[in-house]
């Protein structure tokens, strides 16, 4: 079995209430980063060598020390709690059943960072999430873990959870912040960064909820420690949302030693893909990064095992490698239909988008369409020449990522799957007739253009 930091306690019943989590050595990390100072809490996060877990990877404890601390400003940490990115459930496992992991999690990094309060943004479709999460805070603020002058140290925190309305912008940190101030949830540019103008232009970290999380561990075993957990520099353990043509879908915790291949097929983690079908594609890190092919997700680019971190899943770049991002790990066996999914993608990131930006809000309309004809027999072969030029004029040309989001899944497609397209145009009458998948490839990698 595989080191396990975060979901240590997932057996044990009742664990999502204080006195079982207390009994099972909850805010013993707490007591411990009391007695230390703020910086040195810092130090011991940059020492781990943490990246955020909500996508990006940067170093949390690099994040931190940009915060700016002018006299007198009251200084902010906002949990991201949006967790919007299609395949992605991690962080609502967290929530749901070890809340107060989560509780501790913040109560530290509220106190290394000056936030005396502290909000958790969640996203609107967790419905039944703030309640477990406000429950989880009353029990810590009566055993005297919230509130004023938490264990005699004259630090006052408060915690509070602020429902968002159910969208995806509001995952990025800018939209976020303007949602959480009662705006409509666009993103703002940047500079200057929330570390100097963020909450009511107070000075604000944003950090996702399983990042928060693992401070916990972080201060319990020592940055040192942590870091040696892992290879390279990804440090620690990192939790997978996995689902799709698998048999065990589910969060596991891994710590990205373990290739690709292990993590699919082995009886730990997915066990395999059912009916004993070939692996044809996966997106490693949720919807946004690069579909890669069965040939590409196990090997790199040079021969090299695929490992289930940040460095080698991006091996390559885009050309050949993708990204581990959020985690969230969608399996797609031989019947799948990647021309299909990708046109599901595009209507959702056209859905999504919040209109400020000319080629985001025209491009990911006018890819979906193209898409949609695709799929349903009305395309032609210069369709999928233009949806290449259409992303390729999205991609970095947006205040904020979703344009990259909506651009990066198209492109990958495309790359690796381009007689699947061709397929399409080329049997028109095959694809208005068939509602899901191409039962018929013999390829797992590749399909011809004639089948």
């Amino acid at each position: 079995m595989g080191i396990k930091l975060l979901l240590e306690h997932d057996k044990v019943e009742g664990i999502r209430y204080y006195d079982a989590y207390r009994k099972h050595g909850g805010y013993r990390a707490a007591e411990k980063a009391f007695k230390m100072s703020p910086a040195d809490i810092v130090e011991e996060v940059k020492k781990s060598g943490l990246r955020g877990r909500g996508g990006a990877g940067f170093p949390t404890g690099m994040k931190w020390s940009f915060l700016a601390k002018p006299e007198g400003v009251p200084r902010h940490l906002v949990c991201n709690a949006d967790e919007s990115e299609p395949g992605t459930f991690k962080d609502r496992y967290l929530m749901e059943f070890h809340p107060h992991l989560f509780i501790e999690g913040l109560l530290i990094s509220s106190f290394a960072l000056g936030s005396n309060a502290t909000y958790i943004y969640i996203r609107g479709e967790y419905a039944w999430i703030p309640d477990i999460l406000e429950q989880a805070i009353a029990e810590a603020k009566n055993n005297g873990w919230l509130g004023k002058n938490i264990l005699g140290s004259g630090f006052d925190c408060e915690i509070y959870v602020h429902r968002g309305a159910g969208a995806y912008i509001c995952g990025e940190e800018t939209a976020l912040i303007e949602s959480l101030e009662g705006k409509r949830g666009n993103p703002r540019m940047k500079p200057p960064f929330p570390a100097i103008q963020g909450v009511w232009m107070r000075p604000t970290v944003v950090n996702n909820v399983e990042t928060i999380a693992a401070v916990v561990p972080i201060i319990n075993i020592g940055g040192d420690e942590y870091a040696k957990i892992g290879i390279g520099k990804s440090t620690g353990t990192k939790l997978m949302s996995a689902c799709g043509n698998i048999n065990k879908p589910g969060v596991y915790e891994i710590d990205m030693t373990i290739s690709v291949e292990e993590f699919i097929f082995s009886d730990e983690y997915c066990g395999g893909i059912p009916k004993g079908k070939k692996l044809k594609a996966c997106i490693p890190g949720g919807s946004s990064v690069p579909i890669l092919p069965a040939n590409l997700l196990l090997k790199t680019a040079k021969g090299e095992t695929r490992l289930m971190n940040y460095e080698s899943m991006s091996d390559g770049g885009f050309v050949s490698g993708s990204m581990i991002g959020s985690g969230g790990f969608e399996v797609f066996d031989e019947d799948q239909c990647v021309v299909r999914h990708t046109m599901t993608l595009a209507r959702f990131y056209n859905h999504e988008s919040c209109g400020q930006c000319s080629p985001c809000r025209e491009g990911t309309g006018w890819m979906y369409k193209i898409l949609k004809n695709i799929e349903y027999g009305k395309g032609k072969m210069s369709d999928i020449d233009l949806l290449w030029d259409i992303q390729r004029k999205i991609e970095g040309n947006t205040i904020c990522p979703l344009g990259d989001a909506a651009a990066w899944p198209i492109a990958a497609a495309i790359r690796h799957f381009r007689d699947e397209f061709e397929w399409h145009v080329l049997n028109p009458d095959e694809s208005q007739k068939r509602n899901y998948g191409l039962a018929h490839y013999a390829d797992p990698i590749h399909v011809a253009a004639t089948a």
